[in-house]
């Protein structure tokens, strides 16, 4: 490299699992007067292109071994990508010992991401484990003030440009962002590794944690329009937004992502197979949730636990979409549609509402499938196990005098799973499997119940009912009612059977209001705050 951070490409090292554009681009650095060496599966591939390329294993004088996995694992290799060309040094080394210069390295691993999401077993999964590739990387990338490193073959494009704008020469600008993104690229094939062995690791969590992916879209801003922001996929396999295919609709946009994901987990909490579901959101919140025979039903409900807020939500649904349901989503503005399938009538529905975006996820989110979340932190991450917490009718403790009926234990059950979704601190009322009101985000309790009440008063006003739906409803709490004032609230609102954690030193108190209110309550003994 001389003094103004060009370094000649005279010799380039190519070994690539994905061959996908392989023979063009190598023709062109051919056409440059680059000499090629390669390995296996790559050099025949190259000879078959009919360019002149030279193999490995003429450099190391050792031959391929171990069904391929010794190749490239030797001093002539590793040399020629570490060989600093200014160390005097160095030059003595590669002269003494026969190790031939590498300008360039183009390798792009073994598919050990794709074989772990296909379900494959970890005895086959260990055999997608790419070894000397990453080895080569890291040291081009480490010896980038010499040598051009690319990890993805789109790369060898703007290797060429640069190339041909400098006579056969690379920058240092451009191979230190090409090292930048080799090393990203085996810190995420690392994750992937990782991830994969992490249901053979006992709990506690790993004391190291990693996470890490390709960006699949550079979006066009973050939460807000100053805010950078891009979509990575993780190793996990789940079906949602990441999965989803888009059937319609302009690009999906950070805040579209994260409400779009809110909804679709939301909605996997109920089983298609008993009934049909159908959630809005708005801003990670449910603003309406329900279930019923049939999927327009569901919605129609949904949308009238708050109609004010439905609009410019995220509509999401556990059973494929049908032209009745499609028509009645197109009536107000929605920002998403996501369910795991549609038909063609309701497609050809929607396409009448250009800007809607339609996500088919091809299957719901299975809500008992462990994992991790994340959260940054100044300075940190907090990583978490997924809320796969959920309770059945003879998991409650009935702790009232009255017990609930059928109906009201039916209903809390619905509350319960909703208010799981719910920001904290969270009220959800329900009544019929559907949302009556929903309090979300408040700093106490008491408040949450109350902007749950004001919000089912807001709906009736909007559908002109002659009372709100809290009459005889359930009401359910995502952790327990520290005073009794919270539950009078819910009693006052019209609830009429409480579903709560229950574990609050005032415990005593707030069963014997619900009793003199004539209120049954039961306890989960699980609590599910979301902040």
């Amino acid at each position: 490299m001389d003094a103004s951070g060009l370094a000649p490409l005279k010799r380039a090292l190519i070994s690539v699992s994905d061959k996908t554009g392989l023979a063009e681009r190598a023709a062109k650095l051919a056409d440059a007067g680059v000499e090629l060496l390669s390995t296996g599966g790559t050099l025949q591939a190259l000879r078959d292109a009919g360019l002149d390329a030279r193999d490995v294993s003429s450099v190391t004088q050792y031959p391929e071994m171990m069904d391929g996995r010794v190749k490239t694992l030797h001093p002539r290799i590793h040399g020629g990508l570490l060989a600093r060309r200014d160390h005097e040094d160095d030059l003595a080394a590669m002269a003494e010992h026969g190790i031939p210069q590498i300008d360039l390295l183009v390798v792009n691993l073994y598919p050990f991401e794709e074989t772990a999401r296909s379900g494959a077993d970890i005895d086959a999964c260990i055999q997608k484990i790419d070894v000397g590739g990453p080895a080569m990387i890291r040291a081009a990338a480490k010896n980038h003030h010499h040598v051009a490193v690319c990890t993805d073959m789109r790369d060898l494009d703007k290797v060429l440009e640069v190339m041909a704008e400098h006579h056969g020469q690379t920058t240092l600008a451009m191979r230190r962002h090409l090292a930048g993104k080799a090393f990203a690229r085996t810190a995420a094939y690392d994750s992937a590794i990782a991830a994969r062995f992490e249901p053979e690791v006992e709990k506690p969590a790993h004391s190291w944690f990693t996470i890490g992916g390709p960006r699949l879209e550079k979006l066009r801003y973050g939460e807000n329009p100053h805010q950078d922001a891009a979509l990575y996929q993780a190793p996990e396999q789940r079906p949602g937004v990441v999965s989803a295919r888009q059937i319609q609709g302009k690009a999906l946009s950070y805040n579209n992502l994260a409400d779009a994901d809110a909804a679709f987990e939301l909605v996997s909490e109920f089983d298609p197979e008993e009934r049909a579901a159908a959630v809005i959101i708005k801003h990670a919140n449910p603003c309406g949730a329900a279930a019923a025979d049939d999927l327009a039903t569901a919605y129609e409900r949904a949308f009238a636990g708050d109609p004010i807020s439905a609009f410019g939500g995220i509509a999401a649904f556990n059973r494929t979409l049908d032209a009745k349901t499609a028509d009645a989503i197109t009536k107000i503005f929605t920002e998403v549609v996501i369910a795991p399938d549609a038909d063609e009538a309701a497609l050809d529905i929607l396409s009448s509402k250009k800007n809607v975006r339609v996500l088919l996820t091809g299957a719901l989110a299975d809500p008992t499938q462990p994992g991790w979340t994340t959260k940054a932190v100044a300075g940190g991450l907090l990583v978490q196990e997924r809320d796969t917490g959920h309770v059945l009718a003879q998991d409650l403790k009935v702790v009232t005098k009255r017990a609930p009926t059928e109906e009201e234990l039916a209903d809390m059950l619905f509350a319960w799973r909703v208010v799981k979704h719910v920001k904290s601190n969270a009220i959800v009322f329900a009544k019929g499997g559907t949302t009556a009101g929903v309090g979300m985000g408040q700093t106490s309790r008491v408040e949450a119940v109350r902007l749950a009440a004001r919000k089912a008063e807001d709906a009736a006003k909007e559908n002109g009912w002659d009372a709100p739906r809290t009459a005889d409803s359930a009401c359910a709490s995502d952790a327990f009612f520290p005073f009794p004032d919270g539950l009078l609230e819910a009693a006052k609102a019209g609830a009429r059977c409480i579903i709560q954690p229950g574990g609050s030193v005032r415990d005593e108190e707030v069963i014997a209001a619900a009793d003199e209110a004539g209120l049954a309550m039961v306890f989960t003994g699980m609590r599910h705050f979301r902040h």
